[in-house]
């Protein structure tokens, strides 16, 4: 099982090329930190600003001398890091509130080093003026990534959420499947009881699964393998049908978790599994390691 990570940073492939060097007139219009970063708001509003490891729904691109786009204008999920170098992006997060919007000049040649972890490209020197536009909708705990991640899904692909869980529903009653619907929209069904003792966010659990797709597809096993898997439940090591899941569960309990998309690998998928796919988990708890 691997995480399904939303959103990251997009390690931008340049798609145009043309420079024009730094004058002082390109930066007119911008104020400057002690750091050295250049910064321009457009909407500013008050409030409280991120704090670091906090996550942040942003808009936004980059652009080398307005002409070279470095990464296109795109909705993304971003970590807050303390700043890697004086003057970079992360210093220009710290000044943004909910709902505002900015520009900011970085050092072009730290950023691709640092941020971007690439060489900086031979046609561009640090005399290039490197700009990143951006929004910041909002900002929150890693810990509500997940119900931020089936927030942003449900909304972003309304009609392919509507159609997922009119396919789900279909299956359970084609199959004559009882299980119990969870708020986010997660199936369960207990196949054997465990022991009582349910894990919780933080413990170490052992388990085998085999997953399906609804078609019976199987395309993942630690039964196969003939090796259980383990990991830390509600930290985001799973995907999120997983971390709630197994806290529905009891040690030796055996059950099945019907998962739509959006608690799963979400509209890209994961190798085997396409996009927007509901999958089907068997799941036995071994144990919870403490």
């Amino acid at each position: 099982m691997k995480k399904l990570f939303l959103l990251t940073l997009i390690l931008g492939v340049i798609v145009t090329s043309c420079t024009n060097k730094t004058d002082n007139n390109q930066i007119s219009g911008y104020e400057k930190t002690q750091a050295g970063l250049y910064y321009k708001f457009y909407e500013e509003n008050k409030g409280d600003t991120p704090e670091p490891m906090e996550l942040l729904d942003v808009v936004l691109s980059c652009v080398i001398n307005d002409t070279t786009v470095i990464i296109p204008e795109n909705r993304m999920i971003l970590q807050m890091m303390e700043s890697m170098f004086m003057g970079d992006i992360f210093e220009g997060f710290k000044l943004m509130h909910k709902g505002d919007s900015a520009s900011f000049i970085v050092r072009t040649d730290s950023t691709f080093y640092t941020l971007l972890r690439s060489p900086m490209p031979s046609e561009f020197s640090v005399n290039d003026i490197m700009k990143f536009n951006i929004r910041l909708n909002d900002f929150y705990p890693e810990s509500e990534f997940a119900l931020k991640q089936i927030e942003y899904m449900k909304n972003t692909f309304a009609e392919e959420t509507v159609a997922a869980e009119n396919e789900l529903n279909k299956y359970l009653s084609d199959n004559k499947i009882d299980a119990k619907q969870t708020s986010t929209g997660l199936y369960y069904k207990k196949i054997q009881d465990g022991d009582g003792e349910c894990p919780q966010v933080g413990q170490m659990v052992k388990v085998h699964y085999t997953g399906k797709l609804l078609d019976g597809s199987v395309f993942d096993s630690s039964v196969d393998r003939g090796e259980a898997f383990q990991f830390v439940v509600g930290i985001g090591q799973v995907i999120p049908g997983w971390d709630e899941g197994l806290q529905l569960m009891s040690r030796g309990e055996k059950g099945v978790l019907y998962i739509p998309y959006y608690l799963a690998y979400g509209d890209r998928g994961s190798g085997p599994i396409p996009p927007f796919a509901t999958l089907i988990f068997e799941v036995e708890l071994l144990d919870i390691v403490k």
